[in-house]
């Protein structure tokens, strides 16, 4: 399929924008630095923006004509990452971990992470599993998954060192640089900043629409969508358009019917996962304006897993939701994977139906 047209400037974009979010650390419940630096970036184009106490950032532009009982839209964006919280530390200065988000502990082994502390300094550790390396492993020791629970953060520091300066309930997220590859691009918590890429942009570019648009990025969606659950409480939209990413398994050793999206084949319009049904009325319209616009489209059917459009679709009364996916290879690990022109056509496909 034709990639979308990304219009000049679209690799400066990817490569400076979603490189600074991806590269950000955004625990579930410490999102604030995520926050500060979308905030810093949107603040002047927004008609209304602020914080509410769950630490969601809402961003209003209004209708374009300014009349009173526009129907309200809010497209949520979750600035959250999979990450993990100090437990304890144990006498020999090796850092226990409690994980926020699910993680794939095969995926785990041998990587660096970041501890943020109280007083707003970055230590740097490994993060591995206890037990013996394979050079004197049995062939039992090697076959086994460990559990959470037997990971450690190896700072190089003792607990001396670490006294009063790392504590429990400090947020450790995981450290990779983000790449270039090809026309992909990957890197750390893709799922979910490509959302707030997308979120970002959408709120530079749009001059003109009928909605009442509410740009949420919001708190806390990978334990739970807590954040989405209060701010659309708040917003009480009328239609609720949840942007994340979505398992694109078009890799070896993978069945073509198990792929849900591929990579480069466009946006992914959501039919339902295991949280929320898209409306009706909203799979239609969309595929009918990608159809019109010619961007690159595809459907997605997920049996597991969800958004925060399940979140919007329960908040009050009740509002229409859909989600628009970003296809992603290698889902919550650190080298989560996506095509530029997918991206790009998610954000066209947004903003075409807002502008429409």
């Amino acid at each position: 399929m034709e990639a979308a047209s990304t219009g000049a400037g679209h690799k400066d974009e990817v490569m400076e924008l979603l490189g600074k979010l991806s590269e950000l650390p955004g625990a579930p419940g410490r999102e604030e630095r995520v926050r500060e630096f979308i905030e810093s970036r949107v603040g002047e184009v927004c008609d209304e923006i602020r914080t509410d106490v769950m630490g969601n950032l809402i961003c209003r532009k209004g209708p374009s004509d300014g009349a009173d009982g526009a129907e309200r839209v809010m497209v949520a964006c979750h600035m959250d990452e999979i990450a993990f919280y100090v437990r304890s530390i144990d006498d020999d200065g090796f850092i226990r971990v409690h994980n926020l988000g699910g993680f794939d502990t095969r995926n785990l082994f041998a990587r660096r992470v970041r501890i943020e502390t109280r007083e707003g300094e970055e230590i740097i550790g490994n993060l591995n599993p206890g037990g013996k390396p394979v050079h004197i492993a049995s062939k039992e020791d090697r076959k086994k998954i460990p559990e959470i629970k037997e990971f450690f953060v190896d700072t190089g520091l003792d607990k001396e060192q670490l006294k009063g300066r790392v504590r429990p309930g400090d947020p450790v997220t995981l450290v990779q640089d983000f790449v270039e590859m090809g026309d992909l691009v990957s890197g750390k918590c893709l799922d979910n900043r490509v959302a707030c890429w997308v979120g970002i942009r959408l709120l530079e570019e749009l001059k003109s629409s009928k909605y009442d648009v509410y740009v949420v990025f919001t708190a806390q969606e990978e334990i739970g969508l807590r954040g989405a659950q209060t701010s659309s409480y708040d917003v009480d939209p009328d239609i609720g358009i949840a942007i994340d990413t979505t398992l694109a398994v078009d890799t070896p050793g993978v069945p073509e019917n198990d792929q849900i999206t591929r990579l480069g084949e466009g946006a992914a319009i959501k039919v339902l996962d295991s949280y929320s049904v898209s409306h009706k009325d909203l799979v239609d319209q969309f595929i009918e304006l990608a159809e019109e616009k010619e961007i690159p489209h595809q459907y997605e059917v997920l049996p597991m897993g969800g958004t925060d459009a399940g979140a919007l679709q329960r908040a009050r009364a009740g509002s229409k939701v859909i989600t628009l996916s970003v296809p992603t290879r290698y889902i919550h690990t650190v080298t989560e994977t996506v095509h530029k022109s997918d991206l790009q056509a998610t954000l066209d496909l947004l903003r075409a139906f807002l502008e429409g």
